[in-house]
């Protein structure tokens, strides 16, 4: 399923390829720009006129803006605004595209830290966590991190980040820097490899949001690394994960976002047991996951603790049964 920008038929075509309608509870973990011929630019119009606006149709190009684009040493950075005036649910919003299908890393709105997206779900859990710095592995232009900063006064995080440019262009294009002068003693961000993050003490908690070339890095297949993680936790830390799925599309064609998500959730497994939930978003049942580690908190009671349009997402977590 794609969400298209339309161009006029002299000039190719651009997909938002997506896994699900962006609505509370069809949430995509990445989105993808690929080309399609303009011979169907008249069948894309027809049936964009047949049924409701959802992420799934057409942005027409004119209504998306490239305000930067180059390659950097690990990405090929690009980012896009949408307008205001475009009836869609990205309109208004600035996204950041960090490899050659255009898999969309962050998402920023003007007026809201929230994106109806997986990092909705991200910030669900500092209640369920114990007190002290929660860990972002893969900071991008930091849509998690004003989430956790806007909805939790105590939070103070940590953030990893393996591209100086992609920092650079959050503070130019993504209000990154504002938010860092705002918040000098609760948010703190790195330049390196997010997986050798560490704070005295332990993480109460860690969010993975780790992708390279359209796919989760291959350390997470691994579950050595999982081990390493979960030793950098403090007692009763937790960690999420976004595990991706079958909408994500890696640059490789030897590589599928199915079989990686189903590869290092068993990775997961062998190391956190039982202790283990999957969430699915997406029409399909694993077209786009995240994961959790610990045990399950009550529904009802974790409910309570969040603002009102996280609650919904306390009852979606399942067992990872394999």
């Amino acid at each position: 399923m794609r969400t298209v920008i339309s161009t006029a038929q002299t000039q190719p075509q651009m997909f938002l390829r997506n896994s699900a309608p962006l609505q509370v509870r069809h949430i995509p973990a990445r989105i993808s720009l690929v080309l399609k011929p303009p011979s169907t630019s008249s069948l894309v119009a027809k049936s964009q006129q047949q049924h409701q606006k959802t992420q799934d149709d057409g942005i027409p190009a004119e209504e998306v803006k490239i305000l930067v684009k180059f390659k950097s040493r690990h990405n090929y950075i690009r980012v896009l605004e949408v307008s205001r005036k475009a009836e869609h649910p990205l309109s208004g919003s600035r996204l950041l595209l960090l490899d050659g299908p255009g898999n969309i890393h962050s998402i920023s709105f003007l007026f809201t830290s929230l994106t109806k997206t997986y990092f909705d779900v991200f910030a669900t859990l500092p209640p369920i966590l114990p007190s002290g710095p929660i860990a972002l592995l893969g900071f991008g232009a930091g849509t998690a991190a004003r989430l956790l900063l806007d909805h939790y006064p105590n939070a103070v995080l940590h953030g990893w980040e393996l591209d100086p440019a992609v920092i650079q262009v959050a503070r130019e294009y993504f209000n990154l820097g504002k938010l860092e002068r705002e918040n000098q003693q609760r948010l703190f961000i790195y330049i390196g490899n997010a997986l050798n993050a560490t704070v005295p003490n332990g993480f109460s908690g860690i969010i993975v949001d780790l992708f390279s070339k359209g796919c989760l890095i291959p350390e997470l297949q691994e579950p050595a690394t999982w081990e390493k993680l979960r030793g950098r936790l403090r007692k009763g830390g937790r960690i999420m994960v976004n595990v991706g799925g079958s909408c994500v599309e890696p640059e490789s064609r030897l590589r599928d976002g199915k079989v990686v998500m189903e590869e290092t959730l068993m990775a997961m497994k062998e190391v956190f047991g039982k202790e283990l939930f999957v969430l699915n978003l997406g029409n399909r049942k694993d077209d786009s996951s995240l994961a959790l580690t610990g045990e399950m908190p009550p529904s009802e009671e974790w409910k309570k603790k969040l603002p009102d349009p996280l609650k919904c997402y306390t009852q979606m977590w399942m067992p990872y049964l394999v």
